[in-house]
């Protein structure tokens, strides 16, 4: 009888589950909104829960009996405190298997380091940087955005463009490029008009702005340019964070990166890796191009006994069919 495992990503704007069979072969996908507790609150996260592992036991073909093993990603979940209520948000799901649950940026780690161990450094909505060495030993940062000095993300990166427009209009910092393309997007007359609908929340800048950053950026502004060269050593910084408490300065191993910001490029990209590099020569850059889900299952037959390093690139490819 073929055993199946099943993956589960829980994310702030978006939850991915996967189910996959013993061969490494996927075949059932499903995706909901947000089931981030912080979002959605425990009772959010249940129905997140159910419904895209209904959706992908649906698609795959199979009951939850036949799920051998799996694996939780859970964003939110960042201490100790906070396992509790997701295991009971997990246990209504009525598995009857051997399951894991990690904080979601270890997912995207294990889908993209060869290894299975190494640092994932995250730069999407927000960003965050976990690692594990091949004992599982963790490291990592807080996880709190800019409260604790955590930037780099896309709304961290917009806030600092917002920062800069306002500094250009009352003379404390350069003009730039980044005032009349923001005055544009929000199809207002001037910058007043901007800062004014910001400050009395009319207009709402978020991080869906950032890849306007990012093209008056490569448009050659100077300002934009530098806001782009700050986000790369701001991930840096949370890598090297890492680096350090994992022992990893003399290591090789991979730093999976995972999230929408890395597409912007070498503008970002390049002053983070030099940085990185300063702090741990031998570290690989490898840019994750399957959705963290699939960590997911693997960490689900990992609960099985599974051998997931041989089953990584047939599950990959699988599911990239």
């Amino acid at each position: 009888m073929t055993r199946y495992f099943l993956g589960v990503d829980i994310g702030g704007t978006k939850s991915h589950a996967l189910i996959a069979d013993e061969h490494g072969r996927a075949v059932g996908f499903a995706e909901a909104g947000p089931g981030n507790h912080e979002v959605v609150g425990y009772d959010g996260l249940s129905r997140v829960l159910q419904r895209i592992t209904e959706d992908a036991l649906s698609r795959a073909g199979i009951s939850r009996k036949a799920i051998a093993g799996a694996g939780f990603g859970v964003a939110g979940y960042d201490w100790p405190s906070e396992l509790p209520p997701t295991l009971e948000a997990i246990a209504t799901l009525g598995l009857n298997c051997p399951i894991e649950v990690v904080n979601d940026t270890v997912i995207g780690l294990m889908a993209g380091a060869e290894a299975g161990w190494g640092i994932a450094l995250v730069s999407g909505t927000s960003n965050n940087c976990w690692g594990w060495d091949e004992h599982r030993r963790i490291g990592r940062v807080v996880g709190g955005g800019m409260l604790f000095g955590e930037h780099a993300g896309a709304a961290e990166l917009v806030v600092q463009a917002i920062i800069a427009i306002a500094k250009a209009w009352t003379q404390r910092g350069p003009a730039t490029a980044l005032t009349q393309a923001f005055v544009e997007y929000f199809e207002v007359e001037d910058a007043a008009r901007l800062l004014e609908g910001i400050q009395l929340e009319r207009l709402h800048p978020g991080p869906g702005l950032a890849p306007l950053v990012f093209q008056v950026a490569e448009a050659g502004d100077e300002v934009a340019r530098g806001l782009i060269r700050w986000a790369g050593e701001e991930l840096a910084d949370l890598a090297k964070g890492v680096i350090r408490q994992l022992n990893f300065q003399n290591r090789a191993f991979d730093v999976v990166l995972v999230g929408s910001m890395f597409n912007g490029g070498p503008l970002l990209t390049e002053p983070m890796k030099r940085r990185i590099l300063e702090e741990a020569p031998a570290a690989r850059f490898v840019r994750l191009t399957v959705p963290p889900v699939v960590g997911a299952v693997l960490l689900g037959m990992e609960q099985g006994g599974l051998p997931i390093a041989r089953l990584r690139i047939p599950l990959i490819e699988t599911f990239l069919k």
